[in-house]
């Protein structure tokens, strides 16, 4: 019997691919699901956590009860707990009322918290006390409420590093890891890139009212010589955008070319001459360039600059130190001064009368 006859099936219809790393993420996903045990998934941005962590409640005891999602780096500390635990009327400026939180919300379900390395240690702490003793209290509040809830996190982090650097608890760490399920990047699946891709030129030909497009040699080669650094979710929307754009049955050469667009924008308030913009551009260029012997990074920019600028201005000014310094916002002595210092810097070295520089 063929190896392959013994591959592990998709967990759901809606997730794709049949590769060796991604038949590995299907058995611990079918294994964990009917259990209560917390699931961490790791994997870069766009490998599909959140398809998986919705694949596992849906397989789960737990798939009548809600499936609530939280974003732990899309909000502030304070907004985050309010969002995950609730508050009490009066706990802070704008609580006009009780609110339950995000946990209360999944009660009976499951809660997804993904982005988890971005929670801070104060939330971390709170985290760990629900994981171990299923209970907390609203912010504000000194009631307890007991929950039962099943937590899946998800990071694209490695937690370990961020454990080393004080950043995350390693005790949550080994309650949110019980079972934890690494997602490949799609360059590590390079076998499921073009049933992915078949599998949302569908959808979007559907969603969109179009006529597939033909599909060529030319169409899988420029798929699998990509790196996909967004993972599916870049595929997913580089697949959309050809059937947007494209007329008729044939896909043109261009939109085959993946990867992030170069745009050449200038916007109309600067045309192109934003002064902030040309400093920064100025600082890396010096910071970066070899500096003339005995000349000091400091010196040598701003000093640089401060002669362009004088020089300039004078210009337009007639060579009148009076105008200049009124335009500059300097007095005019210290203009003056500065003006033959740059004269003296300029003059070449005197030599002595034995030939020896002065």
């Amino acid at each position: 019997m063929a190896r392959n006859d013994f591959a592990e099936a998709p967990p759901l219809p809606d997730i794709v691919g049949t590769s060796p790393a991604m038949q590995e993420v299907y058995r611990l996903t079918k294994l964990a699901a009917p259990t209560n045990a917390s699931v961490l998934l790791i994997g870069e941005t766009g490998t599909g956590k959140e398809v998986i962590a919705r694949a596992i409640h849906k397989l789960s005891r737990r798939s009548d009860g809600p499936y609530i999602r939280v974003n732990c780096g899309a909000l502030h500390e304070n907004l985050l707990e309010s969002e995950l635990f609730g508050h009490v009327k009066g706990a802070f400026t704008g609580a006009v009322d009780n609110k339950a939180g995000r946990f209360e919300a999944a009660l009976g379900g499951t809660i997804f918290l993904d982005e988890i390395s971005s929670m801070s240690p104060k939330l971390q702490v709170k985290l760990l006390r629900v994981l171990q003793e299923r209970e907390f209290e609203r912010v504000g509040d000194t009631r307890t409420i007991r929950v039962d809830v099943r937590v899946i996190a998800a990071t694209n982090q490695a937690l370990e590093e961020e454990i080393e650097a004080g950043r995350f608890r390693d005790d949550l760490y080994y309650r949110l890891n019980v079972v934890p399920i690494p997602l490949p990047p799609l360059r590590e699946r390079r076998d499921d890139i073009p049933v992915l891709a078949r599998y949302f030129l569908k959808r979007y030909c559907e969603m969109n009212h179009r006529e597939a497009p033909e599909i060529s040699e030319l169409f899988d080669q420029a798929l699998l010589n990509y790196d996909w650094p967004g993972n599916v979710r870049e595929l997913e929307n580089s697949i959309e955008r050809i059937i947007v754009l494209t007329q008729g049955k044939q896909i043109a050469p261009d939109l085959l070319r993946f990867g992030r667009p170069r745009y050449s924008l200038r916007s109309a308030r600067n045309n192109g001459d934003d002064v902030d913009s040309t400093i920064q551009h100025l600082v890396r260029l010096g910071i970066r360039s070899p500096l003339p012997d005995g000349i000091k990074l400091y010196d040598y920019l701003v000093g640089g600059l401060e002669r362009a600028l004088i020089k300039q201005v004078m210009m337009i000014c007639d060579e009148v130190q009076v105008k200049a310094a009124d335009k500059l916002g300097i007095n005019r002595n210290t203009l003056h001064k500065k003006m033959e210092s740059y004269q003296r810097e300029a003059e070449p070295p005197r030599s002595t009368e034995k030939g020896e520089v002065a």
